[in-house]
């Protein structure tokens, strides 16, 4: 069955309504994107097609598609005067090195990405033939100008500098919100999805992509394929919901990544910011289940991972063996240790977040303290060339350059400098030298994702029996590491015998540097062995292992479930249910009423007869009608089941006279009104509202916006407008202490949405209708038309009760029964409507057929 609920999400950036295409996608060599500016949907050829039904595909290799901004490729033009690139696998990249931990033998392997080089039209197509014969890479070509404004403008100098903390105060602070820079981001997010449909297996492969340059893709995959199964990681930290709130396109980019199916962060601090964030503006909270963190999105169950990333231990250790490595170190421990100086190291990226210049202050500062360390300490800095263009790294480059030399100028002397500055590329075995030698790494940066510096010096200093008699150190002497990292960077949590900084406190990160020096060898050999054992058993492919484990569970009942694709633009989502689960049509339930004699029909009010975040909550003359009218036909049982107060029900429902009411969850009882109140339970004392007033209370005047509800069985504290996160912290709290206090109590202490409510023991919706089918039983009138609806979870215990009871005696045999919930979303009921108003809608044409058919 071919979905028909697409649309043209570039509607986003072009402010057009969209145009649906459909059929099926066939597999293909990459098109080739070579027109400039935002793109459309509209040279898709029939490619945004989905079959919303699982089908059967050919048995073989397990696929993964590996997605990030650049492909692990090495690109240069031919030497020989011959025209044409050579290509070679990029070692160092992170998405070619976690292929080594999922196994070929397993796993086949394709990247899409960009190239490091632009590559002419003209020779695009013979490009993307050899990256995807030689290598299985698929390469996605972006007009410069469109990716100068995507990667320069909206990557680095706005998503960037917010995600690690930088609000855009002025323009020279961050960078300002530009329409125009997001909807070249959005556009490039485009073009990656269209290389992914040529080479995608929607029912089989997995996709996983990385990183905060393309948030918005899962949106684009989730569109085209409902049951994608979809990874996201995010390497750069996630920002504070204070901070992330700033951006103007906040919800866009939140519900982009909930169309993934496994969200990856490197810390918890990165998750339960983002948790947070869901919470905050899209009024979505997770629990945790075994062990697991997920998110019910529509019907979906978005899991959270959180597991840093590793290094390649193969690799490292290759390059330690090299003889090019081993001359290096010669050298340097000719340079640095013959001379009785000892290598303090610094390997950064030359941008504003790694806090170069902190460092260097900090240096300055030891030096000043400790006199004795001037001409025997040397800090070698390796500043990387900056990633991103801008003011701001120029600021940097300056500001580094003018401390050093303050700092050399101020200690130096002659053979001597204390600050020794790399600022040009150096290989990675000269950089691996340095980490061999160095007696103590500093990590000092203000805010960063990952950061694989310490974990590469720990490895690095581990060593090999070459390197070893080049130290001169014995083999069977255990090996020594310092480390100086800052509390702000994602390896922090995982180095607990690292010496933690706030690296803006320069005093703290002086003595921190003094420690590292002094402090006695047995000890340096314990941290370092504590270090070594959990990088060297956390690489990247026990991490690449574990989040595609996590995935395949994630990803296991997609073909179970039946898929909508619901919203326009960026608000697109899937919708996933039980496939017997529809929605509820006007003639299908009209059509039953009219050929049955007996009806129930239960109700719910809030948020069914009335919205939740209604003002006036009491019931408009239209409703009231509408009951009334119900009500008039003697084959009708008609109940409102509330919550709600019996004294507030019977306050709004005067003139429904034969209208049966069930309020405080049902524990009382009327079926019309000029019966007595009865109560489905055996009525209880309520002293233990003496215990459970005063502790709510206390709850109540510790957190603003929260409210008592104090009914004549029950009570009910409500955070409905407090703070998400507190209420729910508090809410939590709340459940545990009360669950303690009224342990010997009759009465059950219960969390709903953005309520704790205590109600005496075995009352629930579901004995109203338990009660009420039982009671038409007795008269002879057994139900052959049964209507329940209602919204929240206390209503599911009526449709339990209902569904149960069709093959029952208490249903004529030939019952035609319709539980039915308020949204899409996973219920116990078979039937739902979207909203309030459809309800009332099917309410107004229920009454309309029930006013033709009563006698004249």
């Amino acid at each position: 069955m071919v979905s028909r609920s697409y649309s043209n999400l570039l509607e986003l950036a072009s402010g057009e309504a969209p145009s649906p295409s459909f059929g099926r996608m066939s597999r293909r060599i990459p098109r080739i994107m070579t027109v400039a500016g935002i793109m459309s949907d509209l040279d898709d050829d029939g490619s945004e097609s989905v079959c919303s039904d699982p089908s059967s595909s050919s048995a073989q290799k397990d696929r993964i598609i590996i997605v990030g901004n650049q492909l692990p490729i090495r690109v240069q033009r031919k030497t020989d005067g011959s025209k044409g690139w050579l290509f070679s696998w990029d070692e160092n990249s992170l998405l070619l090195q976690l292929k080594d931990g999922l196994g070929d033998d397993e796993l086949e392997v394709i990247y899409v990405g960009c190239l490091k080089e632009e590559i002419h039209p003209n020779e695009q197509d013979e490009v993307s033939q050899i990256l995807l014969e030689t290598f299985k890479c698929v390469p996605t070509f972006v007009p410069p100008d469109l990716f100068t404004k995507f990667y320069h403008g909206f990557c680095k100098q706005q998503l960037w500098p917010l995600f690690h903390y930088m609000l855009p105060l002025s323009p020279d602070l961050g960078g300002r919100f530009n329409r125009s820079l997001w909807q070249a981001y959005v556009s490039v997010n485009k073009i990656f999805a269209d290389r992914i449909m040529e080479v995608i297996n929607p029912e089989d492969d997995f996709v996983w992509v990385h990183d905060y340059h393309l948030m918005v893709l899962p949106t684009f995959l989730r569109k085209r394929f409902n049951r994608v199964k979809l990874g996201f990681f995010l390497h750069s930290p996630f920002p504070s919901s204070e901070i992330y709130k700033t951006l103007p396109i906040r919800e866009e980019i939140l519900r982009a990544l909930l169309n993934s199916d496994l969200i990856g962060f490197h810390t918890f601090d990165y998750a339960r910011h983002f948790l947070s964030c869901c919470s905050r503006m899209l009024g979505i909270s997770y629990e945790s289940k075994r062990g697991y963190i997920g998110l019910e999105y529509y019907g979906r169950t978005v899991s959270i991972k959180i597991l840093p990333v590793g290094i390649h231990m193969g690799q490292l250790q290759q390059v330690l063996s090299l003889p090019e490595t081993e001359a290096k170190v010669s050298e340097l421990v000719q340079q640095f240790n013959h001379q009785g100086r000892t290598l303090l190291l610094g390997v950064d990226d030359m941008d504003i977040f790694k806090g170069i210049s902190l460092k260097l202050l900090a240096m300055e500062q030891l030096l000043l303290q400790h006199p004795e360390k001037q001409g025997k300490v040397v800090l070698v800095q390796i500043a990387n060339p900056a990633r991103g263009k801008g003011k701001d790294v120029k600021e940097v480059q300056e500001e580094t350059y003018s401390t050093v030399k303050r700092i050399n100028e101020a200690f130096g002397r002659p053979g001597y400098e204390p600050v020794i500055l790399i600022d040009k590329p150096l290989k990675f075995y000269e950089r691996i030298a340095y980490y061999v030698v160095a007696e103590c790494c500093l990590v000092t940066a203000v805010r960063d994702g990952m950061n694989l510096i310490p974990y590469e010096y720990i490895i690095s200093r581990q060593g090999n029996e070459k390197l070893d008699k080049v130290l001169k150190l014995d083999s069977s002497t255990p090996k020594k590491s310092m480390l100086v990292v800052s509390e702000f960077i994602g390896c922090s949590p995982s180095l607990s015998g690292a010496i933690r900084v706030n690296p803006w406190n320069i005093d703290v990160v002086a003595d921190a540097m003094d420690s590292a020096l002094v402090m006695p060898e047995p000890e340096k050999q314990l941290r370092h062995e504590k270090h070594y054992r959990y990088v060297s058993t956390h690489d990247v492919g026990y991490w690449a292992r574990s989040f595609l484990q996590d995935l395949e569970r994630t990803c296991k009942d997609h073909v179970r479930r039946r898929c909508w694709g619901i919203g326009f633009g960026l608000s697109f989502r899937v919708v996933a249910l039980d496939p017997n689960f529809r929605k509820l049509s006007m003639e299908h339930i009209v059509s039953a009423y009219k050929r049955t004699t007996t009806r129930a029909i239960l109700l719910d009010y809030d948020g069914t007869l009335m919205p939740q975040n209604a003002i006036d909550k009491k019931p408009s003359a239209k409703t009231i009608e509408i009951i009334k009218t119900l009500c008039r036909d003697k084959n009708n049982m008609v109940f409102i089941v509330s919550a709600r107060s019996r004294t507030t029900l019977d306050g709004w429902f005067p003139t429904c006279e034969k209208l049966g009411i069930a309020a405080e969850h049902g524990y009382f009882l009327r079926t019309s009104q000029d019966e007595e109140w009865e109560t489905c339970v055996p009525p209880v004392e309520c002293c233990w509202k003496e215990i459970a007033e005063p502790v709510m209370q206390l709850y109540t005047e510790t957190t603003d916006g929260s409210v008592i509800e104090d009914k004549e069985t029950s009570m009910v504290w409500s955070y409905e407008d407090a703070d998400p996160d507190f209420g729910s912290c508090q809410a939590k709290e709340l459940l545990d202490h009360l669950e303690s206090v009224l342990a010997n109590e009759p009465v059950t202490v219960r969390s709903g949405q953005n309520i704790v409510e205590v109600k005496p023991q075995g009352v629930s919706k579901g004995l109203v209708a338990k009660r009420l089918l039982s009671a038409m039983q007795e008269k002879g009138m057994s139900p052959d038309f049964v209507l329940c609806i209602g919204d929240d979870r206390s209503d599911e215990d009526m449709f339990e009760v209902i569904m149960s009871s069709m093959s029952g005696p208490s249903m004529a045999p030939t019952a035609e029964v319709f539980a039915c919930t308020v949204g899409r979303k996973p219920s116990k009921a078979k039937y739902y409507l979207d909203d309030t108003t459809e309800i009332v809608r099917l309410m107004q044409g229920l009454a309309s057929v029930a006013e033709q058919m009563l006698p004249l």
